[in-house]
């Protein structure tokens, strides 16, 4: 059985293969230009790997999408991508199975079969970061809901006004993504009194990474904005850990990076509101697999797929 793995980004694309069982190997990684230009260069490289009739493609890509038909839908970091048959296409010019998949439930499926979720039934993988969703592994299996769009969980409310985030004020993205810290800067800055490095820094340019850097050098603003996004990403995993009761949440992107400043208020107020068995029993780790996560995941939904 042949396994490849297509990772469709805004600003790049790549092919993977499996590298023995528990390793992917990617073949090769090249940018993001228009849609005819770049269907071309994935169809020459999958050609030379060879696939044939019996050949699994997974493919990972941001949404909106229809699973289900094998179409990706105008995400907004695809410009033209306008109802695409991906797998359909592949399809029709390699023969095979083909199998579409939002990222977010792409990379649940990666860090279980080769990161930090390795060995657990029930977890739940956060992506935190341009963007904050979800994807959610249930008794052994990925929970997508009714259309496809279980675990988007940044569209959640968690207060009547705040950074917006999913289109929404106040949303779980707005306090916990990259887009949505770095408004949460921008207006701390303007009620802080003392000296901070993020006050040099133009405003349109700051971002979770410049805030990251402030927190390294002991910044008394950046570690009061990583303390408040703490409490809300603590506020939001304990409700998760009381309606999923998961085994582990795993998180990536700026949550990898930036642990050491964000755990310690997460965890008190996990502590506080969650209930205390299941917090006990519910393991919270950075995500494994860091830059090698787009190129897993494709590969992850091919191996799922075939389960």
């Amino acid at each position: 059985m042949n396994l490849i793995g297509l990772d469709i980004g805004g600003t790049k694309c790549a092919l993977s293969v499996p590298d023995g069982p528990d390793r992917v190997r990617e073949v090769v990684r090249f940018p993001t230009t228009d849609l005819r230009g770049t269907l071309d260069r994935l169809f020459g490289e999958i050609a030379r790997l060879g696939p044939s009739g019996d050949t699994v493609f997974g493919i990972s890509c941001g949404g909106p999408l229809d699973s289900g038909q094998g179409l990706i839908l105008s995400p907004p970091n695809l410009p033209g991508w306008n109802r695409v048959p991906v797998c359909a296409l592949l399809t029709e010019r390699f023969g095979g199975r083909a199998f579409l998949m939002n990222d977010a439930n792409a990379c649940a499926l990666a860090e279980w079969q080769f990161g930090a979720g390795r060995g657990c039934r029930s977890m739940m993988f956060l992506t935190m970061g341009t963007g904050m969703g979800a994807g959610l592994i249930l008794d052994g299996r990925l929970y997508e809901g009714v259309t496809g769009n279980a675990g988007e969980v940044g569209h959640v409310r968690m207060a009547d006004a705040g950074p917006i985030g999913y289109g929404k004020a106040g949303s779980f993205e707005g306090f916990c993504s990259g887009g949505g810290i770095a408004q949460v800067a921008r207006q701390r800055l303007g009620n802080f009194s003392g000296e901070s490095r993020l006050g040099k820094i133009p405003a349109e340019q700051l971002s979770a990474r410049e805030i990251g850097l402030a927190a390294e050098a002991g910044d008394a603003l950046a570690l009061e904005i990583w303390h408040a996004v703490g409490e809300k990403l603590g506020a939001a995993l304990a409700i998760f850990i009381d309606v999923l009761n998961p085994e582990r949440i795993v998180i990536g992107s700026i949550y990898q990076r930036c642990e050491k400043f964000i755990a310690p208020a997460m965890h008190a107020v996990i502590r506080r509101e969650a209930l205390p068995d299941s917090a006990r029993d519910c393991r919270i780790l950075p995500a494994a697999l860091g830059d090698e996560i787009g190129a897993c995941a494709a590969v992850a939904i091919a191996k799922y797929r075939l389960a």
